[in-house]
Formats: structure tokens, C-alpha cells, sequence
């Protein structure tokens, strides 16, 4: 509870530092030089739920937790179509369990690895360079990662160096941002999509997009980490992945939509579930996909549409599936899943700026994967010890976000999970968030 009430403190510190009037003192930056800055604090909790029994990746009632993170995001454009953007970040929190218990976790602003004191991280450091190809000219707004300015309808757009798979890939303009939209990770990015990442969420890579009229299709290939969910990135893409990705953005109704394509294709060391549990039941011991790892190929896709039907209400879906006899390795347990919700904007109501969003996901896993879990196999975010009654993990989450002023945004946010960790003897698990965001 001291916790919350120093967290609940730095709240209204942050939102005290009132970045419009910080941004508005200060002198105006040349063309070239781009300053951004956001700071993000999530307090969540779980009050009680039915928990008969436990293991070492477990969702526990009873908790509050909370995460910062502060952001720079500074960048140089050394030339026409060139930028350079470093993201410097301090982050400090637990998630709840430690990350840990719900293959959908209920905030993707916890990171895998927590700690209590506050500690700092280049998380991307990357040169873009876009290519005009022609077509009509089109405004660009400045923004975090972004300069002022124009480009051309049709374009490609080059980027290298570190930085998140999802910068590129699986985007949507209504469940893509856990600062400023939904929080639950199964709902910003596609559950099943194993991105290639370090435990905070970032890769090493390159990925080109090229922009024809109404399409884009992009590729990438990144550095998966040395081990499944690990701290360190593999260096020379000894192990890796592929994306690729195929969009159409249209108008119905007169409304902005967009439909995109994902695929990947990871490979490295993974384990087999069949395989552990084999050498399991040879041995006595409980199954480790990391005492079978040898060179594999994981594969996914997933389906991602967004579409606007009026001024002030979208609709957004994803669906996934990946290889679900090998474990997954960067991102969450899950080997399916399926989503659908809708944002509405506070103009309805005379609040524009104001955001409700309402969504729904269910995750599921294999029956190989299943079998792994009930034999007390552990994965990247779940693991009871056993599991005898398996289901699916369907997640409800809800959120209101109030904007008092432009550059500050707090939001009260809702999830209720059935089958934590697909298990059907423990929860439903109610889950509550109090989110802070500033930026300028």
C-alpha cells in the first residue's frame, strides 16, 4: 500500500510538469533537430480470485504493482529523407507475478525483466532513410520517432538498427500503443505473433517498405534473442527471423480502413514439447524444451484490420496462428488467438480527445502444449505446475482515458481474465489500472 501511495505521488508529479508549458518555453529547434519526450506510470492490480494451487510462472491474487518509464526520443536529420533517432529510456517496476501467469498479460508496459530501482537503457538507436518514388505529396505531423514534414504517396522507406518489431509490423491505429490506448499484450500486437525481441521488447534488424498507392508490402530480418526470452540479442543473425508483410489501406463509407498480412518465420535453437515430454518420461523429471533444443524452424501469420465507420467511432480485429508443437521464444505462450473490439472518441459525448476502447481476445495452445503444461512444463509467461483442465484464456479489457490537457492523459482500465495460463481451475482474475501518460 506504501507502494501505491508514493506511485499515486508520482502520478501528479509527472502530470505537474505540465510538458505544454515546457514545450512552449523553450526556443524553437532547427529543421534538422527533433526533441520528444514521454513519461508513462501503469499502477495495476488483482484483488482475489480462485487459486486452488500454484507453480513457478503463476498469476497470484492478492497484489499492486506498478511501472514507470520516462522517454526521450531524440533524433537528427542529417539529410533530405535521413534521420537518425536515439531512444534513451529509464524504467523502473514490476509487472504483476513479475510478468508472470496470463499468456495475454494484462500490461505490455511491463517489461520481463523488473526491477525496483530505476535504471536506464538505449532501447533504439536507428537511421531511416525514405526514398521518394512520386505520387501526391502528403503532410507528416511531428511526432515521437517522426519528423515534420512531407512525403510522397509512393515511396520506399528504409530502417536499421535497433529497434521494435512492432515499429514496422502488426500496427494498428486503434490497440497498437499500451501508453495510450489498450494495455493487455495479446491486444496491441497478435498473441501468436513471436516477434523477435530482447526481454524489453527490441531487436536488431532491418526492414524495407515500399509504398505503391494503396499497398505496402514490407520485409525485415532480425536478431532473435541468444535464449528463448532472454536479455541479450544475438549478434550476425546466427539466430533470426523473417518478416513479411502485405497492406491495403481503402475507404468505406468515406471511412479511412486498412487490412495487413503478417508472417514470420523464426530460426534457431527451439525444443519440441513431444520431445521434452519423451526425454521427460525417460527420466523422471519434469519436461524442458530447453534440454531438446536443436536448429528449427517456428512459422506464424495473422490477419490485422482497422476501419473507421464515423467521425468518432473505429473497429479494429487480428487472428493468428503459429507452429504450435515448438515452443514460442521471444514473445507469449500463445499459438492462436483472436480479437475484436472498437475505440470510440469522447466527441460523442462532448469530450473529444477523450478515448473509450472496449475489446475481447481469446488465446489458445496446442494439445501438445497442453500436455507440456500438465506434465509441469514451464513456458515463457505461464506454468502452474499441472494443468488437468485445460481452455481457452479469453480476456475482456475496457478502458476510459480522460485528457485534461493535450499532452496529458489518464486512464482507468478494466480486464477480466477467464483461465489464466489456460487453466481452467484457477480465476477468472479481475484486473484493475490506473494509467498516467505525458508527453510533448
Amino acid at each position: 500500500m506504501r507502494r501505491a501511495c508514493r506511485t499515486v505521488a508520482l502520478l501528479a508529479g509527472i502530470a505537474g510538469l505540465s510538458p505544454i508549458r515546457a514545450q512552449e518555453a523553450a526556443s524553437p529547434l532547427p529543421d534538422w533537430l527533433a526533441i520528444h519526450g514521454q513519461g508513462t506510470v501503469v499502477l495495476q492490480g488483482t484483488p482475489a480470485f480462485r487459486s486452488p494451487y500454484d507453480g513457478p510462472n503463476s498469476l497470484t491474487p492478492r497484489q499492486v504493482k506498478e511501472t514507470v518509464d520516462l522517454t526521450l526520443y531524440a533524433g537528427v536529420r542529417p539529410w533530405a529523407g535521413g534521420e537518425l533517432w536515439a531512444n534513451p529510456e529509464v524504467d523502473q517496476g514490476f509487472g504483476l507475478s513479475n510478468t508472470l501467469g496470463v499468456a495475454g498479460f494484462p500490461s505490455a508496459e511491463a517489461y520481463k525483466v523488473g526491477k525496483s530501482r530505476p535504471y536506464t537503457r538505449l532501447q533504439r538507436l536507428f537511421f531511416r532513410q525514405t526514398i521518394a518514388l512520386g505520387g501526391a505529396a502528403e503532410t507528416v505531423a511531428a511526432d515521437q520517432n517522426q519528423f515534420a514534414g512531407t512525403h510522397r504517396t509512393d515511396r520506399i522507406v528504409l530502417t536499421a538498427g535497433k529497434f521494435g518489431v512492432g515499429d514496422v509490423f502488426d500496427t494498428n491505429r486503434y490497440a497498437h500503443d499500451p501508453r495510450r490506448d489498450f494495455l493487455n499484450w495479446a491486444v496491441v500486437d497478435a498473441g501468436s505473433f513471436d516477434y523477435a525481441a530482447d526481454a524489453w521488447g527490441y531487436s536488431t534488424g532491418i526492414a524495407a517498405e515500399w509504398y505503391r498507392g494503396p499497398w505496402t508490402m514490407r520485409a525485415g530480418v532480425f536478431n532473435l534473442s541468444t535464449i528463448p526470452n532472454g536479455e541479450r540479442l544475438e549478434s550476425g543473425f546466427r539466430q533470426f527471423q523473417l518478416d513479411g508483410e502485405i497492406e491495403h489501406r481503402h475507404r468505406l463509407g468515406g471511412r479511412d480502413g486498412a487490412v495487413r498480412l503478417t508472417l514470420f518465420r523464426n530460426r534457431g535453437r527451439f525444443g519440441r514439447f513431444d520431445d521434452a515430454l519423451a526425454l521427460a518420461a525417460a527420466t523422471g523429471d519434469a519436461p524442458d524444451t530447453g534440454l531438446v533444443r536443436a536448429r528449427r524452424t517456428r512459422m506464424g501469420a495473422s490477419v490485422n484490420v482497422e476501419q473507421g465507420v464515423t467521425e468518432a467511432i473505429g473497429v479494429f480485429a487480428r487472428a493468428g496462428v503459429a507452429s504450435g508443437g515448438i515452443e514460442p521464444y521471444d514473445f507469449t505462450d500463445i499459438d492462436r488467438t483472436a480479437q475484436v473490439g472498437l475505440s470510440i472518441d469522447g466527441r460523442r459525448w462532448g469530450r473529444a480527445g477523450d478515448t473509450v476502447g472496449i475489446t475481447a481476445v481469446v488465446n489458445g495452445i496446442s494439445r501438445e502444449h497442453e500436455r507440456y503444461l500438465d506434465a509441469g512444463g514451464i513456458g515463457v509467461l505461464v506454468g502452474d505446475g499441472r494443468l488437468p483442465h485445460p481452455g481457452v484464456e479469453a480476456i475482456g479489457e475496457a478502458y476510459y482515458q480522460w485528457r485534461p490537457l493535450k499532452a496529458v492523459a489518464v486512464s482507468l482500465d478494466y480486464q477480466l481474465v477467464g483461465n489464466p495460463g489456460y487453466n481452467g481451475d484457477r480465476g477468472p482474475a479481475n484486473v484493475f489500472a490506473l494509467r498516467l501518460h505525458a508527453q510533448y
